[in-house]
């Protein structure tokens, strides 16, 4: 564990216990939450390198145009 992470623990730790079990929620959630992400990149992985191809194929067959930032 790193210095922060327990100093952070070690302040959490002085909050009343409500607090502290809301907080612990809280990054349970988050680290939960992170987990799903993580995985979602990794299974679409193979669908981003088909359609960064795809795109690139594309552009060197000349079916693409340059970004107009005034027309958006």
């Amino acid at each position: 564990m790193t210095k922060l992470l327990k100093k952070a623990f070690h302040e959490a730790s002085k909050l009343p216990v409500v607090e502290q079990n809301a907080m612990a929620k809280w990054m349970l959630k988050e680290l939960e939450t992170e987990r799903k992400w993580e995985q979602m990149f990794a299974e679409s992985e193979d669908i981003l390198d088909r359609l960064a191809d795809e795109a690139l194929d594309a552009h060197k067959k000349g079916k693409t145009k340059p970004l107009d930032i005034d027309r958006l």
